[in-house]
């Protein structure tokens, strides 16, 4: 199922043996994507068995906007043999010998798990994104839960940590939990950290309404008042610094519109928006290793709540997390259909369907966010666009 010739049609290693090729030498671009250097080494050596002609493949090192290119360079012999291996996500250098007369070296290729890949990819697609574009520091929000807190770890990770700025905002809605978790976590990471509260203008914006709401209950309009508040803190110190806003939103989030225009979604580069919710702990574990336990294990034991309202948790409005990234990775990911993946994942087809409403509404969101570093097989926006103005229905 790797072999060229199932996607072009023809298989261009035929053709050069055909004109007397001793060795394939392919210098590549391939953009990462979760499992792909695992992939890669895969194909590379069914190639060269089928073929039985030696490989040897050099790909690209780094990020370009929202692609990362992870290196893994590989060498396998006639026989599919590994040769040689590179590094990941790093510029490296080999004199690889080849003697079709001797046995190759003894060499098992080494690939790092899903989230340790994750970590290195997205450390390196923010490090260039920022330097290629003259950015020297980053100033992210801090508000205590798994996403910011990820997010701040692959920062201090790629920039050091006197690069990073952390805000904590809070109002009267954030948990003295979350205020002290976010505080610990910049404590831990060694990254400065301001406090910002924000409930004082959240009552003096508010006040501006008070004649043209009256009668008329708190409801989203209220809530979504304070990301706006956060986003133009953030965006305030952004300007005055000259640094990067890192916006800290996952991919599930961003599928289902769970987020705000304006306000959260501000920034230059959404570091973890093509990473699951489910995900983004796993990511999390790796970055306590790399950061010697800088995340609290509250963050990842309390349940996710953007706290816009008293006793607020995601799980009001959206499917739990798990069950939501299923549907997710099927109706975004592989192109299934509502009855497909109700079906595959024996849930209710109005529960999908909703999901799947959800996805196709919130697509002028999406077109208006931040770039974010593609790692999955379709990312939003470089990977999968949906139509804005296109009349759903409530029927599939």
């Amino acid at each position: 199922k790797y072999l060229p010739r199932k996607l072009y049609g023809h298989c261009p290693v035929t053709e050069l043996l055909q004109q007397g090729a001793r060795a394939i030498l392919n210098l590549s671009a391939s953009p990462f994507a979760i499992g792909k250097p695992r992939l890669r080494y895969e194909m590379l050596s069914l190639l060269a068995t089928e073929k039985g002609i030696p490989i040897f493949y050099c790909n690209a090192v780094g990020g370009n906007d929202q692609l990362v290119f992870d290196g893994n360079s590989l060498a396998v012999d006639a026989l599919g043999r590994p040769l040689a291996q590179l590094g990941a996500f790093t510029e490296e250098l080999a004199m690889v010998e080849w003697d079709d007369t001797a046995p190759p070296p003894t060499l098992e290729p080494v690939f790092q798990s899903e989230p340790e890949e994750l970590f290195h990819a997205l450390s390196l697609g923010a490090r260039d994104y920022l330097h290629k574009c003259g950015f020297k520091s980053v100033v992210l929000g801090l508000s205590g839960g798994i996403d910011s807190a990820v997010t701040a770890c692959i920062a201090a990770h790629a920039l050091g940590v006197v690069h990073v700025l952390g805000v904590t905002m809070p109002t009267q809605y954030s948990s003295p939990g979350s205020i002290d978790d976010s505080l610990a976590i910049a404590k831990n990471l060694g990254i400065r950290c301001l406090t910002i509260p924000i409930q004082h203008s959240f009552e003096v914006f508010k006040e501006q309404f008070r004649e043209i709401f009256t009668g008329l209950p708190e409801d989203t309009t209220e809530e979504n008042m304070q990301p706006r508040l956060r986003g133009m803190t953030l965006m305030a110190l952004s300007n005055k610094f000259g640094s990067l806003l890192l916006t800290t939103g996952n991919k599930s989030e961003l599928a289902v519109g769970y987020c705000t225009l304006y306000g959260d979604m501000c920034g230059g580069l959404a570091v973890i928006s093509d990473v699951p919710k489910t995900m983004v702990y796993s990511l999390s574990r790796i970055a306590n290793q790399r950061h010697n336990g800088a995340i609290p294990e509250s963050v990842f034991t309390k349940p996710p709540s953007a706290e816009l309202r008293p006793d607020q948790k995601d799980s009001d409005s959206l499917p739990p997390y798990d069950v939501l990234d299923a549907i997710l990775r099927l109706y975004v990911e592989e192109f299934r259909s509502v009855t497909e993946v109700a079906g595959e994942l024996n849930l209710p087809v109005a529960l999908v369907r909703d999901v799947a409403m959800k996805v196709d509404r919130n697509e002028y969101k999406r077109q208006q966010a931040a770039p974010g570093l593609k790692v999955t097989s379709k990312a939003f926006g470089i990977g999968r666009r949906f139509p804005i103005a296109q009349r759903y229905s409530e029927t599939e």
